[in-house]
């Protein structure tokens, strides 16, 4: 199954950039044998969507036909990492096919779209930046990986 992280807003470089891109790589290399790999990042260019609906709907094009899709957000249950992990190996277990995640802008996802998703899925209470949601989601993919490999990366 891939996982692919869609999001509103661009990441040109830096070291938020390198991090993702080396949890994504680290997601990919240990969850291939587990049936998980990484399928990248789709980004929304926020100067075309500006508004939380058109980029919503920029989101919802780009996971159409991939079946359901998951959306962060604040309003959904926080889960612990192995809960996620066990989310992620039950659709995988299911043959649900591929996952689009997706992360809203800084004004969120349009209800529509938000409530669509099966499921919501929170990092907490806190309200976290779009592009800091994106590294731990990128960090948490590769925690589930390790997870479901039974490696010592996740200590709880």
């Amino acid at each position: 199954m891939r996982v692919t992280i869609c999001a509103v807003g661009r990441l040109k470089g830096g070291p938020q950039k390198s991090l993702i891109d080396d949890y994504l790589k680290r997601f990919d290399r240990t969850g291939r044998p587990l049936g998980l790999n990484a399928g990248g990042v789709v980004e929304i260019d926020e100067r075309k969507a500006t508004t939380s609906s058109d980029q919503s709907q920029a989101l919802a094009r780009q996971v159409a036909g991939s079946g359901p899709y998951w959306v962060l957000d604040e309003r959904g249950p926080p889960l612990t990492s192995p809960e996620f992990a066990a989310r992620l190996a039950s659709r995988r277990d299911a043959g649900q096919g591929d996952l689009a995640i997706c992360i809203g802008g800084a004004d969120g996802l349009a209800p529509d779209v938000r409530d669509a998703a099966a499921p919501r899925v929170s990092f907490g209470t806190m309200v976290w930046p779009h592009m800091l949601a994106r590294m731990m989601l990128a960090e948490q993919l590769y925690r589930a990986a390790t997870i479901l490999a039974g490696t010592p990366y996740h200590r709880s």
